[in-house]
């Protein structure tokens, strides 16, 4: 579009023979002539106005064009608008601003797609900038820069040409798609509340699927894994029968039809900074699976699980080529914000369409996105008025194409508003990415300036955090808050999520977080309201051994290469989740004695701040010891006298080390078994330099000296 404007300026800016009369010189170069006689006047107004008018969207009346008393050119044929948004997938309306789908015919945008220029004009106009491409190149090139122009910056015709097709073949997208990628921002129907769907309403919806076979691919956000997962989805979706370990067992055909299903792992790039370390996470990630899926996840097979990422191209090739192998029906299936769009767009097979298979336009070439007529346009919106009765729930798919229109991809939560099906191949099958499920509301709590900040959307490298009992973690200004409970001991703390954080004590935590006091240089982005929610979400036990992972060269059979039973300490883990954000691991390192055998804390090992008093233990922690001395001499084995417990409090269970997490209304946190981010994520140590040495060239002149005086 520039290329073209730039001919234009160049048009008005070549005032060449003013004084001319108009047969003179060609009217492209004599813009001040014309001006008041073709650009000005009542009557162009008001032909300009009336042909911009536009009906309603998919009407049969067509809009009135009237001509200018100065020219005569051909009624343009009129389009329509798409019957769906390609971006979030909405229907198509011009009522209501508020709502989803909308388009302003005012707009320039929309303008130019429902009354396209005819053809001749076209040509006209791509001839005429062709004369005047030659016209600059046949001057000379000193004359070109007094000009102030250069030989990089002229424009081929051919270059001309094809952008403009493909910008003038591109249909417009709504207007909360067009300002959500072009100016970053949400218009006022994406700022209203986005109802999302129901397991119900997807099954339904699945149900109306037109093919035989059909593949859900379950999405799953990398982030916070694995609470984006959708219990039971196979269940709940249509009885789908998962392969169980029996390397015999295959699914079977349910209605004449046959459904299968696989897990997705999105985003793996917040997992670690290369394929090769993401990858060597999926035994962790399989085992972790199970754990979420509950009593079925220790009788199925999970070779179906793949762990991709979309914007660094890991494993997306591979899926590309699964999709196209099966064919038939395949369902993006997750909920809101973990990623489906933009996996949509890297998995997606393009390119892969013969021309006999491609719709044919009106002089019998393929119709492709680089040159689709006007006249193709109608046929596409009969395409569409013949497919309408598919489905109640199911909106016909898209016209065939090799490059169509991808899905936009926007942080936005629920930006694709309806399902949006793209087929592939010679009639090989389609790829239908659906509305997202609920995940969390967390940011209604959060102020909406700040919405997108607590998005995690690039890998992150935090501090180490050393925290004792006493003082507490707050994240967000106040939004999460994580207080270690067990005393006596230090927890290591890393906050892999996109919430500041701050370190500082219990009581000033607690008048933070109920917005009674404020601090210099921290912000709080919770909304007022918020402070009145928070409540304890839950106390998190650290019951995961990783003193393999933590020991370092102890361990390594390279190194010195001890067993773990032999070393005197034990250190204990945890992840501490928080949904659609990140997670926070803790560490803590404890003593050997303190466990048995089997891993678990002995009697009065770890005590709680709740269950500390003033009173003496129940019993002398050496009477066990006296009891196993050997008689010597005179010494004689004597039994402790037994302490009464003086305590009204009922003697504690063993207690592994735990932390309590405050958090709006005691929900969005959950625990799982730690993934090690820390290990996987810390940045390099860089070898310091030690003391430079010595510059010599003031020694040898002092040797110097002292070899002048004694001579």
């Amino acid at each position: 579009m520039h290329r073209a404007l730039s001919a234009r300026w160049i048009h008005r800016s070549l005032r060449i023979g003013d004084s001319l009369p108009r047969a003179g010189l060609p009217l492209f170069l004599c813009p001040s002539v014309v001006a008041k006689s073709v650009r000005s006047g009542p009557v162009r107004d008001e032909g300009r106005r009336l042909a911009i008018q536009t009906r309603n969207t998919h009407s049969e009346a067509q809009p009135t064009i009237q001509e200018d008393e100065h020219q005569s050119t051909p009624p343009t044929p009129t389009r329509r608008l798409p019957l769906a948004c390609s971006g979030c997938g909405s229907l198509t309306q011009t009522v209501d601003a508020q709502a989803f789908g909308y388009y302003d015919t005012e707009a320039k945008r929309v303008r130019n797609w429902l009354n396209p220029r005819s053809t001749e004009l076209q040509n006209a106009e791509e001839a005429e900038n062709g004369v005047v491409q030659d016209l600059l190149k046949s001057m000379d090139p000193a004359k070109l820069k007094e000009l102030g122009f250069s030989e990089d910056t002229l424009i081929s015709n051919n270059d001309e040409a094809q952008a403009t097709s493909i910008e003038r073949a591109r249909p417009p997208v709504c207007d909360r798609c067009h300002n959500l990628v072009h100016h970053s921002v949400a218009s006022a129907s994406a700022m209203q509340p986005m109802h999302h769907p129901t397991i119900e309403t997807l099954r339904e919806t699945m149900e109306e699927s037109p093919h035989k076979y059909n593949h859900i691919y379950h999405i799953i956000d990398a982030a916070d894994f694995p609470m984006s997962l959708i219990p039971r989805l196979n269940e709940l979706i249509g009885d789908i029968k998962l392969r169980t370990r029996n390397r015999r067992s295959q699914t079977k055909f349910y209605r004449d039809g046959r459904t299968e299903m696989s897990f997705i792992i999105t985003r793996a790039d917040l997992l670690g900074p290369t394929k090769e370390k993401v990858d060597g996470l999926m035994p962790y990630l399989r085992e972790v699976l199970r754990d979420a899926l509950g009593r079925m996840g220790s009788r199925v097979r999970l070779g179906n699980v793949r762990c991709v990422s979309a914007k660094r191209g890991w494993w997306t090739a591979q899926l590309k080529d699964d999709i196209w192998n099966r064919g038939g029906g395949g369902w993006m299936v997750g909920k809101v914000n973990v990623g489906k769009s933009q996996l949509f767009e890297a998995v997606y097979p393009k390119g892969r369409m013969t021309s006999k298979t491609l719709p044919q336009d009106a002089e019998g070439h393929p119709a492709t996105q680089g040159n689709t007529s006007s006249t193709d346009t109608v046929k596409e919106d009969d395409y569409y008025e013949h497919m309408a009765d598919l489905g109640d729930l199911l909106p016909p798919a898209r016209r065939a194409a090799n490059f169509p229109e991808m899905p936009l991809v926007s942080s936005l939560p629920g930006t694709t508003a309806s399902p949006i099906r793209i087929p592939f191949g010679d009639s090989k099958g389609e790829l239908i990415d659906l509305p997202g499920l609920a995940r969390s509301d967390l940011e209604l709590f959060v102020q909406p300036e700040h919405r997108q900040s607590i998005i995690m959307k690039k890998r992150l490298v935090p501090e180490q955090v050393s925290i004792q009992c006493g003082k507490s973690l707050v994240l967000g200004g106040g939004l999460i808050r994580i207080t270690p409970t067990t005393q006596n001991l230090v927890f290591l703390m890393y906050n892999f999520t996109p919430l500041k954080q701050h370190l500082t004590s219990n009581e000033k935590a607690i008048a933070f977080q109920e917005q009674t006091r404020e601090f210099d240089g921290l912000e709080n982005i919770c909304l007022p309201e918020t402070a009145g929610t928070i409540k304890h979400a839950g106390r998190f036990e650290l019951r995961h051994d990783v003193t393999k992972q933590r020991a370092g060269p102890l361990t390594r059979k390279n190194a010195v290469g001890l067993q773990i039973e032999t070393l005197p300490f034990r250190v204990l883990s945890t992840d501490i989740l928080i949904e659609g954000v990140g997670y926070v691991e803790i560490v803590a390192q404890v003593r050997a004695r303190d466990l048995d055998l089997n891993g678990q804390p002995r009697g009065g090992a770890f005590r709680d701040t709740d269950d500390m008093d003033d009173t003496e233990p129940e019993s002398d922690p050496f009477a066990a010891m006296m009891e196993k001395r050997v008689e010597s001499g005179n010494e004689k084995r004597t039994k402790a006298p037994e302490k009464k417990h003086t305590s009204s409090k009922p003697p504690s269970a063993p207690l592994w080390p735990s932390i309590d997490v405050f958090t709006p209304e005691g929900r969005f946190v959950d625990q799982r078994q730690p993934i090690n981010g820390w290990l996987n994520n810390k940045p390099r140590v860089v070898a310091s330099k030690g003391r430079p040495r010595k510059a010599m060239k003031g020694q040898k002149k002092l040797a110097r000296a002292r070899a002048r005086a004694s001579a």
